[in-house]
């Protein structure tokens, strides 16, 4: 599936700020169910550091606003193609070993409500393989939290979003990845962009899932906001502990204020 993507972000600033440095993990990450055909990041005004590739595979890459402004926007547009690999992340290069992604942060320790969803999901699954359990997991977390725009915030976590009973994909994927490191199963967050119209119009595509590392097979996609696992529809740009540590874009303000934000991500099928 060849894709088109156009992401814009822009930030309004309250009153000027002397200056924005940024790191964007805006780069499709390189394996097997993914090609770049073409792909640009664009900040007016800034300088771009140099792109290089960290330890977990991802590309990153560094924006500098050196002068005295109210708003930066950054623009990615690019083309890529997408294959179907089940889930699997072939290819991918990387050097932090999987139990590295078994420390839970603020966003994705579990409270007792998620310690009896793991339990329940995995009730009799004893001699079940890792990749049935991961499953279990996953369709547990689809069942728990019903999607829901507007029950939570960015900074909403894992334990929170099972208080209030509902959320989006970002909380969906921060209780998943708690319930499989109570499986003994190392999962980390990964930030990327969802095709999910039928009919290819554009559309809103922002989106978040999680891999979780099964021994024989690697890194495995879980969208518990679908209960299915990524396919050519998704495109994979980075990963983390949890949706901070794994977001598209991470700044610092000199002498900022209040700010507001605006995200249009918008995704289009071309036709074969």
């Amino acid at each position: 599936m060849i894709l088109n993507v156009l992401h814009k972000t822009r930030y309004e600033f309250a009153t000027p700020v002397g200056g924005i440095i940024q790191s964007l993990r805006l780069i499709p990450a390189r394996c097997e169910g993914q090609t770049v055909i073409d792909w640009r990041v664009e900040v007016a005004g800034a300088v771009m550091g140099e792109v290089f590739r960290d330890g977990a595979g991802d590309y990153i890459q560094t924006a500098s606003l050196r002068t005295r402004t109210s708003n930066i926007e950054v623009i990615v547009n690019g083309t890529i193609e997408t294959r179907d690999c089940a889930g699997v992340l072939r290819g991918h290069r990387e050097r932090v070993p999987p139990r590295a992604y078994m420390r839970n942060t603020p966003r994705t320790a579990p409270n007792r409500a998620i310690r009896e969803l793991a339990e329940q999901a995995l009730a009799g699954m004893e001699a079940a393989s890792a990749l049935e359990q991961a499953h279990a997991l996953a369709s547990a977390v689809h069942g728990a939290l019903p999607y829901l725009p507007g029950a939570t915030h960015a900074h909403t976590t894992a334990a929170e979003a099972m208080n209030e009973g509902a959320g989006v994909c970002q909380d969906h994927t921060h209780v998943l990845i708690a319930c499989a490191h109570l499986a003994d199963l190392p999962a980390r967050y990964v930030s990327g962009y969802l095709n999910a119209s039928e009919d290819g119009t554009p559309h809103e595509a922002s989106h978040a899932w999680a891999e979780i590392f099964v021994d024989g097979l690697g890194w495995v996609g879980f969208d518990a906001s679908n209960e299915s696992c990524p396919n050519e529809h998704y495109i994979r740009l980075g990963s983390g502990l949890d949706a901070q540590d794994a977001a598209p874009i991470r700044g610092l303000v000199l002498g900022g204020t209040e700010e507001s934000l605006d995200v249009t991500v918008v995704i289009e099928a071309q036709q074969q």
